[in-house]
This record gives C-alpha cells, sequence and structure tokens, in this order.
C-alpha cells in the first residue's frame, strides 16, 4: 500500500528536503525514523526539493509498505514525531492510491516570502530585515504580471540544476502587508518605529491578499495591496505555478525588491524572462524567510 505523509518543517538546520552527501536533510532525517520504527529499509518520495534554509508547511511525501501500518494513524504521527528532530512535525498518515505520487500528482505549488522593514528581533528566524529606503510596493506589484502565465523562467534559475525544461506557469504572484502575530497580541512597533502604549492604540487589521489572475501585460494589474501613505512594516511575496526550478523564487524576489529600490522599471521583469539569463537578474535573497506552504494534487 502507498501511504502519505502530512508534515512541517523548520529548514534552518538541513541543507533542503533532498538527501545530499555529508549533509543533512529532511528527507535522511524521515527516512531514517521511519525505517528504524518499521525494523526496515523504507524510501520516501517528497513533493519537490526546498533549497537550504527553506521551510515548509503542510509538505506531502508518501512511502510504500506492504499492508496495513502496525499501528493505528495517532500512535504511528506519536511515535514518528517522538523519535524526529523538533524541526520536523508529521501533521497525518493516510493510505493513498498506489498511483498517487507526491510529487508527479502534484498540480499547484505555493510559496511565500516574508520581510521585514524595520529591526524586529522576534522575526529574525523566519524573515528577512530588508532595510533599504523607500521601497515602492506599487511598481512591485505591477512588476508581478509579467510574471503571470507560461514562460521559460530560466533567468531564475540556479546554474547547475538537472531539470529537463525551464518552462513554468506562473497562477499568482503579489507582494501584500500584513500583521505579525506577536504584534497583534502584545503590541509592537508601528511603521514608522515608535512602540506602541500597551494597548491604548489599535493596530491594524490583516488585510486579505489581492485578486491577481493571469492577465496579459498589457491589462492593468488588479491588487489590494497598494501601499497606504504611511508603508506598512511587513510584507510578504506570494507565487502560485505548477512548477519551480531551483532557487527561482528567492532570485524572483531579489528582482522584483530591485524594481521596488527604483533600480528597474517593473517592465524589466517582461524583459529578463524573454531575452535574460540568471547573471542579469538580481541576487537571490536568503533562505530562512522562504515557506513552501501548499501544495496541490488538484485543480483550482
Amino acid at each position: 500500500m502507498r501511504y502519505c505523509l502530512r508534515l512541517s518543517y523548520d529548514g534552518s538546520s538541513f541543507c533542503g528536503w533532498q538527501v545530499q552527501p555529508q549533509s543533512p536533510s529532511v528527507q535522511a532525517s524521515l527516512k531514517g525514523v521511519l525505517s528504524r520504527l518499521l525494523g526496515r529499509p523504507v524510501a520516501v518520495t517528497g513533493a519537490g526539493r526546498t533549497d537550504t534554509s527553506v521551510n515548509a508547511v503542510n509538505y506531502i511525501a508518501h512511502f510504500d509498505w506492504e499492508g496495513l501500518l502496525p499501528f493505528e494513524a495517532s500512535d504511528f504521527c506519536y511515535k514518528l514525531n517522538a523519535m524526529l528532530p523538533r524541526s520536523v512535525v508529521v501533521h497525518e498518515v493516510f493510505p493513498v492510491a498506489d498511483d498517487f505520487h507526491a510529487r508527479f500528482s502534484a498540480r499547484r505549488r505555493e510559496y511565500t516570502y516574508f520581510i521585514h522593514r524595520q529591526k524586529d528581533p522576534f522575526l529574525q528566524a523566519w524573515s528577512w530585515q530588508c532595510g533599504y529606503p523607500g521601497l515602492d510596493f506599487d511598481a512591485m506589484n505591477q512588476a508581478c504580471r509579467y510574471l503571470l502565465g507560461t514562460h521559460d523562467f530560466s533567468c531564475f534559475e540556479k546554474t547547475g540544476g538537472d531539470n529537463k525544461t525551464s518552462i513554468c506557469t506562473v497562477m499568482d504572484a503579489f507582494w501584500a502587508p500584513y500583521v505579525p502575530s506577536h504584534v497583534q497580541v502584545m503590541g509592537g512597533f508601528t511603521s514608522e518605529g515608535d512602540a506602541l502604549p500597551g494597548n491604548s492604540v489599535p493596530l491594524r487589521s490583516t488585510p486579505a491578499p489581492p485578486t491577481v489572475s493571469c492577465v496579459p501585460a498589457s491589462q492593468e494589474l488588479v491588487s489590494s495591496a497598494s501601499p497606504s501613505a504611511v508603508s506598512p512594516s511587513y510584507w510578504y511575496f506570494r507565487i502560485a505555478a505548477d512548477r519551480f526550478l531551483r532557487n527561482m523564487v528567492r532570485a524572483t524576489v531579489g528582482s522584483l525588491i530591485e524594481v521596488g529600490r527604483g533600480k528597474h522599471k517593473p517592465e524589466w521583469i517582461q524583459e529578463l524572462i524573454e531575452t535574460g539569463t540568471r547573471g542579469d537578474a538580481g541576487e537571490s535573497v536568503p533562505g530562512h524567510a522562504l515557506f513552501l506552504n501548499k501544495v496541490s494534487y488538484y485543480e483550482e
């Protein structure tokens, strides 16, 4: 029988999902624990690679086992989590069809990248402090429209990959402000950096993400993420596609940041995709602020 695992992990102590020689990986850790628990070697296949330090929420993996598992599902998860490092948690295990494949059956993958615009000691581990002054998020969202659709994204691909094609279909791409939970619950800092006096000043509520559809570049981008007169301090970038190339999201974020800094016009993203190389695009942003947060196995 084929079984599916839904898990999450903090990637800071791993070289990524995939097994790498001489480096700790999530796949190797999970494979080792499964094999010890079940008493014989077990191969584990994941939904896809993640880079070094990149995190994942609700990641999907599968493994094969002859017959029923020797434990109830809840006990199986409990035992796995007791043996796995604290940076990995298995949420559930359940049987799936024999032809289900964690990687090849996936139809859509979604990543989220977090940045904060001022120093915040409570976000350093999972968000990138991007202190460039005057980032233009309107321009960055305008640039996002050139990512939508089916393109060759080799300009954002790290060299040395073994994929057969660099063509991907991007369904969503946008920047939006948010308020972290610790700011909402305990108070924090305004966008100007002044401490809020306890609970006496109401906090801005978290907005719904903007609606962005795959429209031609000639049409206006529809987005509710336009910054107010005082730009929020916390932002996230979300992108969804049928597949992603090695380092693609981090290079895309770095390039969009260059647009926000005014170094390039939004149309530069289109030029990169059409004629650019990896050396023409922006620098890759740090991996610790990137999350693979959703893998879908049906058309949305």
